[in-house]
């Protein structure tokens, strides 16, 4: 068997319908991973329900009610190889009630491909993707632009040059740098693999873009953190927590402790086993996406948004935080006692503002204002933040991995962050 390929882990972020599932239906097909008559079965199944163009869309969108929607829902896990890398590519919703599973989605992330239909530009959630993409710290972007087929007149260069230029100028006020841009026509597959209809096109196709992105430097020499996703019992193997390594290395025979847990000092188990891709594997390293079977744990001592590290270098459970934070998009200002939900890792925790401390200028970084009364859209502040019952965050300049957030309330996203400063919880 030939050594495995390096992995990269491919978010696919956009507005709805700028053709997100379309482009990993193509990617897919193109690149052989799915067999041509299942595509024309869909088709025929799409076609019979009037709704034709989303064929390669339902490769990823399996859930019956997202056929019937036409939109993505959770966030869908698939695999897929070029001749460099294979990749699992997370296919993250675009639509606004989904946005939590975006962040999941994109926190695992290690580059971001960014849709933006050439017809319409940019739109309100290319903006909130981007900057959540950005926050959650993906740093490799490459932009799509998608339905060249549909511009007018079709496949139209003067329109892809001023998509472009819009994303261009929305992507360096987030501060993305080297970002790769090219034209695409996920529905006819064009500059795709290859170039077809886009001959005037002379930079990269979407595979060669993929193939060009870099490896993430994999933080092995950190602690082990592995935040919890899913929590299964299988009969005759017992308890199996799945989710992402994000720091460390995990191997058979290790002693991991799951905090918060259940339990108020957490919970202690063994590795018995650790499979990827439902093959058995001898460790786990940052970026696996792995279920391991724990001795000595109970399917109800933990759950999503738990965190394991090694017994001797335990996940920080948070008595309080100081948090760089940037209002996204708040309707009014945000005061001392405003309690939304932040989304951290794959945990969803309500936790309050306690005091605000500075605000910054954005672009600058420069304190503008000591101890403001409030902060709203468009400002970058240091907040102390207490959440209202146990979870796990690092500090940023220790486990980065695990001290960005998303802050989320009625049903938008409010603002992103990072923590800085950490007022641990005792452990007894």
């Amino acid at each position: 068997m030939p050594a495995e390929k390096p992995h990269l882990n491919l978010v696919i972020i956009g507005h709805i319908d700028h053709g997100k599932s379309t482009l990993v239906g193509r990617l897919l097909l193109d690149t052989g991973q799915i067999d041509e008559h299942l595509i024309r079965k869909y088709e025929e199944e799409a076609k019979a329900k009037g709704k034709e163009s989303f064929a390669l869309a339902w490769v990823m969108d399996r859930l019956k009610e997202e056929r019937e929607r036409g939109i993505t829902i959770d966030v869908a896990h698939r695999r897929f190889d070029t001749d460099k890398y294979y990749f699992t590519i997370i296919d993250a919703p675009g639509h606004r009630d989904f946005v939590k599973n975006m962040i999941t989605g994109t926190s695992q992330a290690d580059a971001a491909v960014l849709v933006v239909a050439a017809p319409d530009g940019v739109m309100a959630q290319t903006k909130e993707h981007a900057w959540l993409a950005k926050t959650l710290g993906v740093d490799q972007m490459i932009v799509a632009i998608n339905k060249m087929d549909i511009t007018q007149p079709a496949y139209d260069s003067k329109r892809y040059e001023e998509v472009k230029s819009e994303v261009q100028k929305l992507l360096a006020g987030i501060g993305y740098k080297d970002v790769v841009y090219l034209p695409v026509s996920a529905w006819n597959g064009d500059n795709v693999t290859d170039k077809k209809n886009l001959s005037w096109w002379d930079g990269p196709t979407l595979i060669e873009a993929l193939n060009a992105l870099k490896l993430p430097s994999k933080p092995v020499e950190k602690p082990l953190r592995w935040p919890i996703q899913d929590v299964y019992s299988i009969t005759g193997v017992g308890t199996v927590p799945v989710g992402r390594v994000e720091t460390g290395v995990m191997k058979p025979g290790d002693k991991i402790i799951f905090l918060p847990s259940t339990q108020p000092h957490g919970v202690i188990g063994e590795v018995k086993s650790i499979e990827m891709h439902h093959e058995t594997i001898p460790k786990a390293e940052p970026g696996d996406n792995v279920g391991a079977n724990i001795r000595g744990v109970g399917k109800k001592d933990i759950r999503r948004g738990d965190v394991a590290g090694h017994v001797d270098n335990p996940p920080t459970v948070a008595k309080s935080f100081t948090a760089r934070i940037m209002v996204l998009n708040h309707p009014s200002v945000i005061t001392v006692g405003y309690t939304p939900v932040f989304h951290i890792h794959t945990a969803q925790v309500a936790c309050r503002f306690d005091a605000l401390l500075k605000k910054f200028d954005p672009r600058t970084g420069e304190v503008k204002e000591e101890n403001p009364q409030f902060i709203k859209t468009g400002e970058a502040a240091l907040v102390k933040i207490v959440p209202t019952r146990p979870m796990v965050i690092e500090r940023a300049d220790k486990i980065r991995e695990l001290s960005r957030f998303a802050i989320r309330d009625m049903g938008q996203t409010v603002g992103a962050g990072i923590a800085v400063e950490i007022e641990a919880r005792e452990i007894k």
